[in-house]
């Protein structure tokens, strides 16, 4: 059986297409599939913001032929885990769940780190820096999530 998992942010082109990137590298594509999606629709069909693309290949991973999408309902029938970068994403996806089986697939993805903070800051509006902060945090998660999922 393969087990599905889902990373959400706002626009799925900063944060969520680099877990996705990030946690495909780390697990049997085999046994995982990932995919990510934003709350919003602002970027449907784009590729990841190229400061992402940049700090994921300068970590060997390429998310360069991701293409954006926008989360919807259907996703609670289709994943067996929902991972969210903060709790703003926590409540957009929560707000669409039908029923409790939906909202216990539904996790801020930090809360599988023993790390004080909780949410994944967004860095649209950050400098290439902030890129390089987010995804050492999602590694890190990333880290925890993959060695549950083996």
């Amino acid at each position: 059986m393969i087990t599905k998992v889902l990373m959400v942010c706002l626009g799925n082109i900063c944060r969520s297409p680099l877990a996705e990137g990030i946690l495909k590298s780390k697990v049997n594509p085999k046994k995982v599939f990932v995919d990510s999606a934003g709350t919003a629709g602002y970027h449907v069909g784009n590729k990841p913001d190229p400061r992402s693309i940049a700090v994921a290949k300068h970590n060997n991973i390429d998310i360069s032929q991701q293409s954006c999408r926008k989360f919807s309902t259907a996703d609670f029938k289709d994943f067996d885990l929902i991972y969210v970068m903060d709790n703003s994403n926590y409540n957009n996806v929560i707000s669409l769940a039908k029923s409790d089986e939906d909202i216990k697939k539904v996790k801020l993805l930090l809360s599988e780190t023993k790390l004080e903070t909780k949410e994944v800051p967004d860095p649209y509006y950050d400098a290439d820096e902030g890129f390089t902060t987010v995804f050492n945090l999602i590694n890190n998660a990333c880290d925890h999530i993959a060695k549950k999922l083996i």
